[in-house]
């Protein structure tokens, strides 16, 4: 089994760890090393059906016993139902304070799978294992965890640092198309809040990436994990410059809850939510026709939505309602990540009501 290719590490002192890039990477030695004998593997059923056994062999031969807890897939699953399965799967694995829990899957199994091992017994080890690209590059990363409610995405969670990322690029090649162009949303976001050389590889390179050649994606990936660690290593909790990274997430979250979970999925309401960040950046901070058209043309070349539908989509109303309970906002008036160019990205934005109204009326279609 070939390894790791590239390890980036996430500085955050004593709990800094090692983002594991490349074709059959798997926890390591170290787990063993840290005195684990006990693993509970988390995943959705879709994931599990196709590297939960090899995981579970994988982590046996590292002599640890190992269970499995199986999830429903989809959005849905970031439930505290579900949350409790977890909770009750570890109690009859037997799982102590020194065991492991190994979030396999997307991001809605690293969310949950996260929030469980912040949370079971206040806190046991956490390896994040994705398999989906929108994980491997966002998610897994950084340590946010938590689950929805029925009135917002994530709004029950707690930050909690995995002690080891393995991104496995051979995964790539079982997910979905919709899936893996869903997980493309991320990587143009890291090109329009920090990277404006990103944004033109992806430009150039859009044909490969939607190939799924692994080596460019691989190197993309690299990429993106190397920006979101640098900026977690200056601001782990969101206090500042972390909060870069929800460009297009205001709008995203409030779609995919007017759309009911699972109806959009995330990356596809994040590429939704970044043609209208852009609209609003261009009317707000003066981001150029040209760099906002340039956003919108990558989205669509990457096969993601860039509108909402006129017949079908929710109304502005609804939206903005949704936007007043986002985690960002301050006395129900939103706060937006906003781009003044390609690569340079401001936080923290207030907006004026008619230029929201505005922005959204010219993605409707």
């Amino acid at each position: 089994m070939r390894q790791a290719s590239r390890d980036i590490k996430v500085e955050l002192g004593d709990r800094s760890y090692l983002i594991r890039i490349g074709r059959g990477v798997r926890p390591g030695e170290w787990l063993r090393e840290t005195g684990a004998r006990k693993a509970l593997i988390v995943s959705d059923s879709n994931v599990d059906a196709i590297y939960g056994a090899d995981m579970e062999t994988h982590l046996r031969g590292l002599a640890m016993d190992t269970a499995r807890c199986v999830v429903p897939p989809g959005e849905l699953s970031k439930s505290v139902p579900m949350l409790e399965k977890i909770y009750h799967s570890a109690l009859a694995a037997g799982l102590d304070r020194a065991s492991a829990m190994v979030a396999l899957g997307g991001g809605v199994v690293g969310d949950l799978a996260g929030f469980a091992a912040a949370t079971y017994l206040r806190g046991i080890r956490l390896v994040q294992v994705p398999t989906s690209l929108l994980a491997m590059v966002d998610s897994s990363v950084g340590g946010k965890t938590g689950i929805n409610l029925a009135e917002g995405k994530n709004l029950v969670g707690a930050f909690y640092q995995p002690s080891e990322v393995c991104a496995d690029m051979d995964t790539l090649g079982t997910l979905p198309a919709r899936e893996y162009v869903s997980g493309l949303a991320e990587v143009v976001k890291y090109g329009v809040i920090w990277d404006g050389m990103l944004f033109r590889r992806l430009e150039r390179e859009a044909g490969k990436l939607l190939a799924r050649d692994t080596d460019a994606t691989g190197e993309i990936v690299a990429r993106c994990c190397e920006i979101k660690a640098e900026i977690v290593g200056v601001d782990e909790l969101e206090a500042g410059m972390r909060a870069l990274l929800n460009f297009g997430h205001t709008l995203g979250h409030a779609l995919e809850q007017a759309a009911g979970y699972g109806a959009l999925l995330h990356g596809e309401a994040v590429a939704i939510g970044m043609v209208f960040a852009a609209e609003v950046s261009a009317a707000k901070r003066g981001l150029p026709a040209a760099e906002r058209d340039r956003i919108r043309a990558l989205i669509e070349a990457l096969g993601l939505p860039a509108g909402v539908s006129g017949d079908s989509g929710p109304s502005w109303g609804a939206l903005r309602g949704a936007m007043s309970a986002d985690k960002k906002s301050r006395g129900s008036r939103p706060r937006f990540v906003l781009a003044d160019a390609i690569g340079k990205a401001a936080f923290g934005c207030e907006v004026e009501e008619e230029i929201l109204e505005e922005a959204y009326a010219k993605i409707v279609r």
